[in-house]
C-alpha cells in the first residue's frame, strides 16, 4: 500500500463486490452510503489538532468543521424537512450562521462529540428514511419537495464535501485518496 493512500485499496469497504442495485431506492441508498463511508474513511485516524486545522485563514473550513456540519445536514434534512419536527440546528447554527464550523477546536471532547452526533443522526436518518416513500412530498421552505429530491441533495452534499476532505486531509498528513 502506497503511504499516501488512506488505507489498502485491497481492504476498502466501499470497493468491495456487492450485489448490484435494482431501482431507484436501492441506488440512491447504495450512493449515499458509499459517500457516508467515504467520509468516514477520510477522517479516521486524525487527531483533535488535525481534524480542526483550518485550511487557509480566514476561512473556518477545517475536516472537523465538516464532520459537524454533516451532522447538522443529517440533522436538518431527516428530523426539521422530512418529519417535520420544528426542532433546533445542531450546533446552535440558527444563532450562528456557521458555528458548525466555529465551534470546531481542537478538543479531544469536541471531537468525541461530532463523531457521536455524525453517527447518530446518521443512523436516524437511514432508520427514517428506509420507512418514508421516495414520492413522500413534504414542504421545504415552503415548496413541495419529494423526498427524492432530499435524498439527491444528501449524496451531492456529501460528494462535495467528500471533495473538500481530500484536499484538506492532503495537506495535514499527505494523505491522498483512493
Amino acid at each position: 500500500m502506497p503511504a499516501e493512500t488512506f488505507g489498502d485499496p485491497a481492504s476498502d469497504p466501499r470497493l468491495q463486490p456487492t450485489a448490484p442495485t435494482r431501482g431507484e431506492r436501492a441506488c440512491l441508498d447504495s450512493y449515499l452510503e458509499h459517500y457516508r463511508s467515504t467520509v468516514e474513511l477520510k477522517l479516521a485516524g486524525l487527531d483533535a489538532e488535525q481534524l480542526a486545522r483550518r485550511s487557509v485563514p480566514p476561512s473556518t473550513l477545517s475536516l472537523l468543521g465538516l464532520l459537524r456540519h454533516l451532522a447538522k445536514v443529517e440533522h436538518v434534512w431527516n428530523v426539521v424537512m422530512i418529519q417535520g419536527r420544528p426542532e433546533p440546528k445542531l450546533y446552535g447554527c440558527d444563532e450562528v450562521r456557521d458555528a458548525d464550523f466555529d465551534g470546531a477546536v481542537d478538543d479531544d471532547a469536541v471531537v468525541v462529540e461530532a463523531w457521536a452526533s455524525w453517527r447518530r443522526e446518521v443512523a436516524a436518518a437511514r432508520e427514517h428514511l428506509a420507512t418514508v416513500s421516495l414520492d413522500h412530498v413534504v414542504h421545504v421552505h415552503g415548496e413541495p419537495t419529494e423526498v427524492r429530491d432530499i435524498v439527491v441533495h444528501l449524496i451531492e452534499e456529501y460528494a462535495r464535501h467528500a471533495g473538500h476532505i481530500d484536499l484538506l486531509r492532503e495537506c495535514v498528513d499527505g494523505a491522498i485518496g483512493q
